[in-house]
């Protein structure tokens, strides 16, 4: 069976026509999909029913994904989600909304999306990371993500206004089904998202980050750093290189000289570890120059026992980079509540039905 979540638009003008069909029925077929939120084949109504008669003949199908579980914060502005697809695998999406600015009338909207069924980087700080990795999912399963929350957010009148790749997995680490599903979610064609509003964040996979900087997309770029030397990295994310910091700013340095756009690093700051005044010297003068952006979290505790540092060390570990003249900012907590960090909910509903 084939999902036509899969398919590109310039394969669906082939499909069209390969079936027997006028061209145009292509993109009355791609509008119902990305736009109309069908749930079946036979749910797509604005193409004639000897069409979709036709493609489930030949093996196409809508993928299900069934939502098992919500989980909304105090606020409202946190949505967590786990998702079940056909395998029966468990998938975790977040939506995080913020309030718009004063010449806009709808919320900035994020859905965070999982690339994969747990994680092979292990992360020790990571929920995702300690649950070990399962599988890659495929283009559709991250595309399927979108549109469920596209769906919840089209019946308020509101709609998604960026993407990060910061759910569940290494996204560089599936890369061919990670860019297969940014152009699905990019194209005008298809769902139509601005290439700029979407961000890849990786945790080091440095060949992924040179083949990105080839793909001629806007998005932006995110390397997970979380330590200024080897020696802390290493004991943090154990599948580190020797010389995994170095390495980094290098790709990061060739990224932005081929495509312009700046990259991102983000330090999770987690008390006791990597949160010293000391460490924010270093970090501060091993990127001081290079044009980088920092964005310092505040880890969500997980169950490795790791907890946030208080928010007077949190600020003060700003400071000593801005007083080095590196960009940074503090991300702004969302969903602590609700164990919005990737990979809890799933760990929960695993422990549950056990």
């Amino acid at each position: 069976m084939a999902d036509l979540y899969r398919v590109l638009p310039e394969e669906m003008d082939v499909l069209v026509t390969e079936l027997g069909q006028p061209r145009y029925r292509s993109q009355q077929l791609l509008q119902a999909l990305y736009h109309e939120s069908p749930k079946k084949v036979s749910d797509l109504h604005q193409i004639p029913s000897s069409m979709r008669d036709a493609l489930v003949k030949d093996g196409y199908m809508i993928g299900p994904e069934n939502e098992v579980n919500r989980v909304i914060s105090k606020d409202g502005h946190t949505t967590k989600i786990l998702l079940k697809f056909d395998d029966n695998a468990l998938v975790e999406t977040v939506l995080m909304q913020y309030s718009p600015s004063q010449d806009k009338t709808h919320p900035r909207s994020t859905v965070c999306v999982s690339t994969q069924v747990g994680c092979p980087m292990g992360c020790v700080f990571c929920a995702t990371g300690q649950m070990g990795f399962e599988k890659n999912l495929k283009a559709e399963n991250i595309v399927s993500q979108v549109l469920h929350f596209s769906d919840i957010l089209s019946q308020r009148g509101e709609h998604v206004t960026n993407l990060v790749f910061m759910g569940m997995g290494e996204p560089l680490a599936n890369y061919d089904e990670t860019i297969r599903a940014v152009r699905l979610l990019t194209h005008p064609r298809a769902f139509g998202l601005g290439q700029r509003s979407i961000t890849i964040s990786t945790v080091g996979i440095i060949p992924g980050i040179d083949r990105l900087a080839d793909e001629d997309l806007q998005v932006k770029l995110a390397i997970s750093l979380h330590a200024p030397n080897d020696e802390l990295r290493r004991k943090l994310v154990p599948t580190a290189g020797p010389n995994s910091v170095g390495d980094l700013i290098a790709a990061a340095k060739r990224y932005f000289k081929k495509t312009g756009r700046r990259v991102t690093f983000e330090y999770a700051l987690i008390e006791g570890i990597n949160d010293s005044i000391k460490l924010a010297s270093e970090l501060a003068c091993i990127l001081k120059g290079n044009g980088a952006h920092v964005n310092l979290i505040p880890m969500n505790p997980t169950a490795g026992g790791f907890q946030r540092p208080d928010r007077k060390k949190v600020l003060a570990f700003q400071q000593v980079l801005r007083n080095g003249d590196v960009n940074c900012t503090v991300r702004v907590e969302k969903g602590a509540e609700i164990s919005a960090a990737c990979g809890q909910l799933r760990t929960d509903m695993i422990k549950k039905i056990r």
